[in-house]
């Protein structure tokens, strides 16, 4: 059961951040208020980040759609992930490009970064117990 609840949780994630960065780059490209910025928006980071967390939790308990042999790959991704959110928001390229990874990258490292976050603990403490 906890097995499903891991996967709806991550596809039900990555489509709302999907869906979310495309409002954000519109938002951008209008000249308006950014997405996040709105109470709104507020309130869809907030869910973005419970769902990373619970896809998080569910991965460290063993449940989850990240097994522990794709842990490594998937703090790789995340970080670069987070990275590229980093890159992009100081970038304006050509009409909507910049505004697009922009978005996109934003809404995906806020639903990407608790998951990212409390593996990244959890491959800590695995690492230390060891010694």
């Amino acid at each position: 059961m906890m097995g499903k609840v891991a996967i709806w949780a991550f596809i039900i994630g990555a489509l709302v951040a999907l869906l979310v960065g495309l409002w954000q780059a519109y938002t951008i490209e209008q000249n308006q208020q950014p997405a996040f910025m709105t109470d709104m928006g507020g309130w869809i980071a907030w869910l973005l980040a419970i769902i990373g967390g619970i896809v998080g939790i569910l991965a460290v308990l063993g449940k989850g759609t990240i097994t522990k042999a794709e842990v490594p790959a998937f703090l790789t991704a995340g970080i670069a992930l987070l990275v590229m959110y980093a890159v992009f928001q100081g970038i304006n390229l050509s009409p909507w490009i910049g505004s697009l990874l922009s978005g996109v990258s934003m809404s995906l490292a806020i639903f990407i970064a608790p998951a990212v976050g409390i593996l990244s603990i959890k491959a800590i403490w695995d690492i230390g117990k060891d010694v």
